[in-house]
């Protein structure tokens, strides 16, 4: 007869993370939502400049001239993304774990990357001088990575 408690069965080894979190982040009653709100903030100035370019670029406010308007815009927007990365930041290291493993987090990080790349290729192919066909339909995939990296953002917390 097999006797079952002759049988050592060694625990599973324990994965220790390289990087554990911040976890006085998630425990203070004020940190993350303070975070949270300083992140909304941050998606108001990088998104409600961005928006007023490209409505510039799509030809509305033509008596604006399109580069002063954009250096006033993209340094208020700049201003927005450096606080969504710092806050970002800051909130993936309360738990980097579980952020990791949360789908909408990835693609959400993905759809960042794209409107990155998207800024970078208007940019670099001079866009806001062009004023073309191109550089309007850039600014619409610039609007819907944006728009979709902000649901994504905002239902991380509840998938």
């Amino acid at each position: 007869m097999f006797d079952a408690s002759a049988v050592s069965v060694a625990p599973p080894p324990v994965i220790t993370p390289v990087f554990a979190g911040i976890p006085a982040i998630a425990s203070s009653p004020w940190a993350y939502p303070m975070l949270e709100s300083v992140h909304t903030i941050g998606v108001a100035l990088l998104l409600g400049n961005l928006v007023l370019l490209e409505l510039r670029v799509w030809g509305r406010g033509v008596e604006i001239p399109v580069l002063p308007l954009a250096r006033l815009a993209l340094s208020i927007s700049l201003t927005g993304f450096c606080l969504l990365g710092i806050t970002g930041l800051l909130m993936f290291a309360a738990a980097p774990g579980e952020m990791l493993a949360n789908r909408l987090f990835v693609i959400k990080m993905g759809l960042v990357m794209l409107a990155g790349l998207n800024a970078a290729w208007f940019h670099a192919r001079q866009g806001l001088q062009r004023l073309d066909a191109t550089a309007r339909a850039q600014t619409l995939i610039s609007l819907g990575l944006w728009i979709a990296a902000i649901i994504c953002g905002r239902w991380i917390a509840y998938l």
